[in-house]
């Protein structure tokens, strides 16, 4: 008598582990995957591993610092992307039913939160005041974590500030923001032509550096220039956030490069500061870092074109001409 065949059970798989699966596809590192699943390192390593072993497949190729999806893998990060955004959906549909304020989390870096966010916001306000707002100003990595924990529904970042691959989120464009020299009030370069032709207190305030730590090949360009441009410079402050180096500049310690809307107080300059004009070439490009399926859904799809007009709109400050001496 044949034997009857044994049944085959279907691995079993949760939610929590499809985000597992999507956050280390789309992570640089592990651990930035974990830290935006808000897992230690090794017990993702530990959730992966139950993971591959209920299902019977490797999900990922260990690499270095991190991991390479399989070719089940990849299967399953597709499929994880479909459940995700099926489950926001079905999130966002009922709390549209169930009445009462709706609440938009939006996490941004500091610059385009404090300038770009504040018209935007009223002018959606007039048109959903039922609408409340969760507002974050985080670094680039925060606001990444933010959107995989579905903490934030929007994220506003600079998109060289992010690896294009670790996303896996819709990018809209807003604005292209210049970079700019920052130097103190007292420092006048209009017109100079040489160095030398500074007095011996301004020349040392323009070779005191404060420089941004980007962590980015865009670091490798500004390093350049002040190499090229400032041979004499030495770096006085490094800081990690572009407010922070213009408040440096304010206070007179030395000049910074900076994009232009991080220099900006409304719609004005800030005071204490001069802006000059410097080729970089690309500027920082800001974007609105969504989901999918928000770019048509209601009522995050009005944001996000609000957001888009109100940057379209955004005035331009004056730039003083780069200095003679600092042309090519």
């Amino acid at each position: 008598m044949p034997k009857t065949p044994k049944a085959v059970s279907s691995p079993q798989l949760t939610l929590h582990q499809l985000r597992i699966v999507w956050a280390v596809a789309h992570a640089e590192t592990v651990s930035r995957a974990a830290k935006q699943l808000g897992l230690s390192q090794p017990s993702l390593s530990q959730q992966i591993a139950r993971l591959e072993a209920s299902i019977g497949h490797k999900v990922f190729e260990r690499g270095a610092g991190r991991m390479i999806p399989t070719e089940i893998g990849a299967f399953l990060v597709g499929r994880a992307e479909q459940v995700m955004r099926e489950m926001q959906a079905l999130e966002d549909g009922l709390t549209g039913f169930a009445g009462g304020t709706r609440s938009i989390a939006i996490a941004g870096i500091g610059s385009p939160v404090r300038t770009l966010l504040p018209t935007a916001l009223r002018r959606f306000h007039d048109a959903y005041p039922d609408v409340a707002f969760d507002l974050h100003e985080s670094s680039p990595d925060d606001v990444l974590a933010m959107l995989y924990a579905r903490r934030a529904n929007i994220g506003i970042v600079a998109a060289g500030s992010i690896a294009p691959a670790s996303t896996g989120f819709v990018q809209v464009p807003l604005l292209d923001d210049p970079y700019v020299l920052v130097v103190p009030e007292a420092l006048d370069l209009d017109g100079v032509s040489a160095e030398t032709a500074l007095a011996p207190p301004q020349r040392a305030m323009l070779n005191n550096v404060i420089h941004f730590v980007y962590g980015t090949r865009h670091q490798q360009r500004i390093e350049s220039w002040y190499a090229d441009k400032l041979p004499n410079h030495r770096v006085v402050a490094q800081c990690r956030d572009f407010e922070i180096a213009v408040s440096m500049v304010r206070a007179g310690l030395g000049i910074c490069l900076a994009p232009a809307l991080s220099c900006r107080a409304g719609s004005a300059v800030l005071p204490g500061i001069r802006l000059h004009e410097v080729e970089l070439g690309l500027p920082r490009q800001l974007v609105a870092l969504v989901p999918s399926q928000y770019r048509r859904l209601s009522p995050y799809a009005e944001l996000i074109e609000l957001l888009q007009a109100t940057a379209g709109a955004e005035p331009r400050p004056a730039l003083a001409p780069t200095p003679p001496f600092l042309l090519p």
